[in-house]
């Protein structure tokens, strides 16, 4: 919306300003994190008073998980909240990729929603079908990258799949690439929900790989940027750097509430709609396989719960003593703290080997 100010730079040249993406992202962050801090509180009495009892603690789970019991959860609407706000009032909003991943973002934040309501309800850490969840989750996914794939200025190689460290090559999928963008959305949101296990372990992670690709994005979209790193030119996906900032603003005023104690958990909301847009990001931007690096936390949890459901179901025995792979080192003695800050300078150099792949070519 404020994106609209530059057209009159030529009666006040100050206004020339909104036509910059880094000015706009930066508005884009400090905007969702003032939001985030003014209406975070009121949204948190507000759960808890309708929740009740918050949040339902599993009983087989870490026993010192049973002390958080009485937390709200649904606490991704503050975050949702604010990157929506940010996003709609800084973005170009006749930019097709903006509208792409605000919709991945917000459908993924509905099925999220509606999860954490049927837990809520029910007293129980089950939702609604996992079946039922996964193939919602793939119609908006496969709409989405369809949507990439004919609307998007990219179109010379919308359909291919971009290699890192290799310039100049792209396998070329057709259609198989809506499967295929459509598993990579849906993978990201349930790999970044399986990391939401203890207070502040998933936020930060988002947040660093949200500050990644908002970068990464920002280049792809530049020609001249794309030239000298001789990455993949995808024209229009630099404004997708304003949906980061504003996840990245949100995400800090959300840690406010999430550090240890938590006064709120992100619940399903945040988790699958941040995932889902960080997986849309990288699709629209051509760096589906770098998101597995820079996401290479969150494929360590997905895959250690992958790995012990097959090993309980073939051999009868576990692999880890508790899945995902956190809880695993709870049950080793390790404290939550020192899960999550080892975790977050894991998320930080996975995300500086992903940066990496712009220049190794």
């Amino acid at each position: 919306m404020l994106y609209l100010l530059g057209e009159f730079s030529d009666q006040l040249s100050v206004l020339n300003v909104f036509r910059y993406i880094t000015f706009r992202t930066g508005g884009a962050v400090i905007t969702a994190l003032a939001f985030v801090f003014l209406f975070g509180p009121m949204i948190i009495d507000t759960l808890r008073l309708r929740q009740g009892k918050g949040q339902p603690i599993r009983e087989d789970g870490p026993q010192g998980h049973l002390s958080k019991k009485g937390t709200p959860t649904m606490g991704g609407l503050m975050v949702l909240s604010g990157l929506v706000v940010a996003t709609l009032l800084w973005a170009d909003l006749r930019n097709s990729y903006v509208w792409v991943v605000l919709f991945v973002t917000v459908a993924f934040g509905l099925i999220g929603f509606y999860d954490d309501y049927l837990k809520i309800k029910r007293a129980s850490h089950n939702g609604f079908s996992g079946r039922a969840r996964l193939l919602i989750e793939g119609v908006v996914a496969a709409a989405a990258v369809f949507a990439i794939m004919n609307w998007g200025d990219g179109r010379d190689y919308s359909s291919g799949l971009a290699l890192p460290f290799v310039k100049d090559f792209v396998i070329e999928l057709g259609w198989f690439f809506v499967p295929f963008g459509a598993f990579i959305i849906v993978g990201a949101g349930n790999a970044v929900n399986l990391t939401d296990g203890l207070d502040g372990l998933a936020i930060v992670p988002v947040m660093i790989a949200a500050g990644t690709f908002g970068l990464i994005a920002y280049l792809v979209g530049n020609a001249n940027f794309a030239d000298y790193l001789q990455v993949h030119f995808v024209p229009g996906t630099g404004e997708i750097a304003v949906i980061c900032g504003g996840l990245l603003g949100a995400g800090l005023g959300f840690l406010w509430f999430n550090a240890p104690p938590a006064s709120i958990f992100m619940g399903d909301t945040g988790s699958l709609s941040l995932g889902g847009m960080l997986g849309a990001t990288a699709v629209a931007i051509k760096h589906e396989i770098v998101l597995a690096i820079v996401g290479g936390l969150f494929v360590l949890e997905a895959v250690s719960v992958i790995i012990q459901v097959a090993s309980y179901k073939l051999t009868g025995k576990r692999v880890f003593k508790m899945a995902p792979i956190h809880h695993h080192f709870e049950q080793l003695g390790w404290t939550e703290p020192q899960i999550v800050i080892r975790f977050w300078i894991i998320a930080f150099v996975l995300a500086l080997i992903g940066l990496s792949t712009l220049k190794l070519r």
